[in-house]
């Protein structure tokens, strides 16, 4: 049995396991339990997806080279077969267990003063509607505010499937060069913001 063959016939069973646990009365009553197994099955079902049709092309590719009228197609349906395989490979790449999760996003003023306070608060308004365009919700959990009109630090927590998996890029130090609302001579300053991102613990 090839490599492929084996990783496929392990997909269905894993992938059969996660039904017959979704339907199981104790663990869809169990708020935690259900959520975990749900989020197991949505994560197979496009592997799984790609696996029965890796399977039917197969199929397809060795009836072909056994029928004469059907030699024709050989090289086509050997290409869809390594497709499937190629994208199957890639479906089944260890996922980070934590990308489904909800996220405290921190935002902290860095170097810059006023003007750092200020960008600080202009990432916290470019992430917030970044997340809403997404489709996930916002909740601002805590503010320290500046007296320039941004923010010392502000953490908010952005809500819905895969939150974690798209805020998790976002973590780092955020610079901005710009000529500050306060600046008279016109010169451009440098500022920064740092950002940090956390997987909200399952309570």
């Amino acid at each position: 049995m090839s490599t492929i063959e084996r990783l496929v016939e392990e997909l269905e069973r894993s992938h059969a396991e996660a039904q017959e646990r979704m339907a199981d009365p104790a663990v869809y009553n169990d708020r935690v339990e259900g959520a975990k197994a749900g989020r197991r099955l949505k994560e197979l079902e496009e592997p799984w997806r790609l696996a029965e049709e890796w399977r039917q092309a197969t199929a397809d590719l060795e009836a072909a080279r056994t029928d004469p009228e059907l030699q024709p197609l050989v090289a086509e349906y050997e290409a869809e077969a390594e497709r499937l395989e190629d994208e199957l490979k890639l479906a089944l790449v260890e996922r980070d267990p934590a990308d489904d999760k909800d996220v405290i996003v921190e935002i902290r003023q860095g170097v810059g003063g006023d003007e750092a306070a200020l960008w600080a608060g202009d990432l916290h308004r470019m992430l917030t509607r970044f997340a809403e365009r997404r489709g996930f919700r916002t909740e601002t959990l805590s503010t320290s505010e500046n007296e320039a009109g941004g923010f010392k630090e502000v953490v908010f927590a952005v809500k819905g499937q895969g939150a974690f998996s798209v805020f998790k890029y976002e973590g780092g130090t955020h610079r901005v060069q710009r000529v500050p609302e306060t600046e008279s001579q016109g010169r451009i300053h440098t500022s920064t913001a740092t950002v940090a991102v956390m997987p909200e613990v399952e309570r």
